[in-house]
This record gives structure tokens, sequence and C-alpha cells, in this order.
């Protein structure tokens, strides 16, 4: 009975592997069968339809963009154009310039793409001062001071760091990854799951290593909000030194204030 049960068990995580693999492959699938139209083809998609009617689909995708950026959740076009744009994906270019200016003018929102070769977007504030990004310049909320913590921690150690040095890193200021958190709940999903889908950090697994193992990076998200000249004035703050003491760090925050370019790598 238990070696039946075992067999069913593998098959089932094997099955769900080849699901959850299909799924990918079925995101993937959906982007690549979009093709952005072109100048022309537009045109003739504009002639075919009333001005209300673009003005209500613009609309619409200014709200999915909303909805999506209240969880921090990067938007991406294959899932834009097939549950939003649908059928009006021949002015899918047009609806995307108006909700650019809706954007900026009623929101004082900018929508910038971090993500080139898989199409994502997200929101940022044009309001907070800098070239083109929102730098978050302290922790806004407790959620948010956990992620600083750790971005700090990668950007000191040279921008990747092991799982269980931020695992450390936690628990010293008494945050357990093992157990529940009044403030944030599940620390462990939180940092791998929700962080990483809001495109904050990365969670990779290190090839190769057994058991397995995992390493952290900054997400494309933190490379456009996160400042990383607040973040070595934070650690400074914290250490009582002077941030220019850690000269490596002092080079490359102070390299990219004020010129960081919107989906740029590190």
């Amino acid at each position: 009975m238990s070696q039946r049960k075992r067999l069913s068990n593998t098959q089932s995580s094997s099955q769900s592997k080849r699901q959850s693999g299909a799924s990918v492959a079925q995101e993937e699938n959906d982007d690549t069968t979009f093709t952005q139209p072109s100048t022309s083809q537009v045109q003739r998609g504009m002639q075919k339809l009333t001005p209300a009617q673009v003005d209500q689909k613009t609309a619409e995708v200014v709200q999915y963009f909303l909805v999506k950026d209240q969880k921090k959740i990067p938007v991406r076009r294959a899932d834009l154009v097939k549950h939003v744009v649908k059928e009006y994906r021949t002015i899918y270019p047009e609806i995307m310039k108006r909700a650019s200016r809706t954007f900026d003018q009623v929101f004082g929102l900018k929508m910038i793409e971090i993500d080139a070769k898989n199409h994502m977007y997200i929101l940022i504030n044009k309001l907070e001062p800098g070239d083109g990004a929102s730098p978050i310049k302290s922790p806004t909320n407790p959620k948010m001071g956990l992620l600083f913590v750790i971005l700090s921690v990668i950007f000191m150690k040279g921008g990747v760091v092991r799982e269980n040095l931020i695992w450390n890193t936690l628990n010293k200021l008494r945050v357990d990854p093992g157990e529940k958190h009044e403030e944030f709940g599940d620390v462990k999903k939180v940092v791998t799951d929700e962080f990483v889908r809001q495109r904050y950090l990365e969670y990779v697994r290190i090839p190769h290593t057994e058991p397995v193992e995992h390493e952290f990076r900054w997400g494309q998200r933190a490379d456009v909000e996160v400042s990383k000249t607040k973040i070595l004035e934070f650690m400074g703050q914290l250490h009582e030194q002077d941030p220019q003491s850690w000269s490596q760090q002092y080079r490359e925050a102070h390299s990219v204030s004020g010129s960081t370019q919107p989906g740029s790598s590190r």
C-alpha cells in the first residue's frame, strides 16, 4: 500500500511539474503569437472604431494597470493583450500611448518597460525627483523595511548572496524565516515569492548544489525604484561609518545616482 502511495505521489509530482512547465511555455507562446502592429495597421484599425470605443478600451487598460500596481505586480504584455486588449490588438500601440498619457497627466505616474525580452511594465511615481526614476529613499512600511534590509545586504556583498546569509541576517533582527511573524506572516514566502513576483528580488537556484541552494540578486523593479545612495547612507548610520569608507559601493551608488535608466542592467 505504501509503495503504491509513493508511486502515486511521484507520478502526481511529475505531472504537476509537467503542467507547470506547459503553463510557462504557454505564457511564452501567448506573447510570441502577438506581433506589434505596423503604423499602417494601426491607422486602418482606428478607422474601424469610434473614438468612444478607443477611449473605453484605454480606460480598461488603465484600470488593469492600477489594480496590478496596488500589489506591485508587473504587467506582462501577453496578459494585457489576452485579457484586456483582446480584439483591439490591431491598435495596441495607440492604446498604450493613450494609457501612458493618462498615467502621466491624470495620475502623475510613468509607465516603463523593465523587461524588454518578456515585455513587462510597471508604474513609477514621476512626481519624485530623479531622472526618470522614483527611488525608494527609505522604507515606507514594515514590509518595505524588510525588503530594504535584504537589498542592503545584497548591495553591500557585491550584488549576489547565498540565501543562508539573508536568513542569518533576518534571524539577527529577530525575524525567523521558519516561524510565522506577527507583522509579515510567512516570512520565507514573502521574500522568495511575493518580492520575487513584484520583481524586487531575483531568487535563483545555484547549479550543482546538493542539497539545493539558491542565491538572491536585485530584481528589475529594485533597479528602477530603489536608491543605492540612500542604502549606503542607511548602512553608514547603522554602522556609524562614513559611506565613503565602502569605496566600491560608494562609486557604484554615485555612478548610477541620477543617471539610472529604466530597465538598465546591473
